[in-house]
């Protein structure tokens, strides 16, 4: 499977008045930041774009994506739809035939397991963020990147790196983000939002999570889970728990983080982080999942009991081919 090129790309979106964004489902700060930013860039270029949900946006990132979501097909007439930070069409199953219904689909993303779905594809693992692409078809699309559209860059990059420690970081990652300053982005502000806003109700709900960590195979495994009682008891909602798994992998020692949230009785979607050597996205495609070598997940559909233990197994697998 081939990519076409960005400019390709972004000649086709210049084309259409209408332009539809898709996220992925469990919206987090890489896809809606790279769709805020193109959603951004588009209209100051005089086009009629909008992002398409199908979940709650979480509170934390709703200051990327104000005015821009909708939840039905806001255009009568022929529209462009762009896929970003979707590895596959299941990403995003209630928008699927409204994706397909677009006259020319494009698909934008930067996960090993993209099924390249699109019409026009350009798929691009080694970037640390889809928002790192989002910035390059700008540049290629010859639009003058605003402060609004680069703030929103920047929280894609930021949150998809975690804060530029992960392992997907790069010197073009820190290249991107030293051109956004130059946009006169208000970085502290888009820090406070995205890591300093927390809630009691999400500190207590932490405290619960982490008062269950389960350490295995000799400190190098980690894993805990969340319950709907869990939320019930504490006021809070399933988004209160993103940067868990990352907790969890900064613990001394630790090489692969697995955290289970249950969505429902039999249904739990697990996250998986890895530090150095395991490769997760190998564990998480055994369970239909996908995602990088050092973060993926999956969904599995079983009690959260048996969906830990069937997860476990094969995460002690991966960590007796690196350690055993």
């Amino acid at each position: 499977m081939k990519n076409d090129s960005l400019k390709k790309i972004g000649d086709k979106i210049l084309e259409y008045d209408n332009i539809l964004i898709i996220t992925h489902i469990l919206g987090d700060g890489d896809t809606l930041g790279s769709a805020a930013a193109l959603c951004q860039a588009v209209r100051e270029q005089g086009k009629n774009a909008w992002i398409m949900i199908e979940d709650k946006v979480p509170e934390y990132l709703k200051f990327l994506v104000v005015d821009m979501c909708v939840e039905e097909l806001p255009f009568k007439g022929n529209y462009i739809s762009v896929a970003v930070d979707c590895s596959d069409m299941e990403r995003f199953p209630e928008r699927r035939k409204i994706f397909r219904s677009g006259e020319i689909c494009i698909n934008i993303d930067h996960h090993l397991t993209n099924t390249f779905f699109g019409d026009y594809n350009y798929v691009e693992p080694d970037s640390a963020a889809t928002a790192e692409i989002i910035y390059l078809l700008l540049k290629a699309m010859k639009i003058e990147i605003s402060k609004e559209a680069a703030e929103k860059i920047y929280a894609g990059i930021n949150t998809d790196t975690g804060k530029f420690q992960n392992a997907n970081t790069t010197a073009r990652s820190h290249k991107i983000v030293s051109e956004l300053y130059k946009t006169g982005i208000d970085h502290i502000t888009v820090g406070i939002k995205l890591f300093q806003s927390v809630k009691p109700e999400k500190l207590m709900l932490e405290n619960k999570i982490i008062g269950n960590i389960e350490m295995f195979y000799d400190g190098r495994g980690a894993c805990t889970v969340v319950t709907q009682k869990m939320l019930e008891e504490t006021g809070t909602l399933m988004e209160d728990t993103e940067g868990i798994v990352e907790i969890l992998r900064s613990l001394d020692g630790v090489e692969i983080s697995v955290f289970l949230k249950e969505m429902g009785e039999e249904e739990v979607k697990v996250s998986m982080r890895a530090k150095k050597e395991a490769d997760v996205s190998k564990i998480s495609s055994l369970f239909g999942g996908g995602g990088h070598v050092k973060a993926a997940g999956c969904t599995i559909n079983k009690d959260i009991s048996e969906a830990k233990e069937m997860i476990l197994r094969e995460v002690e697998k991966e960590l007796e081919m690196i350690y055993g």
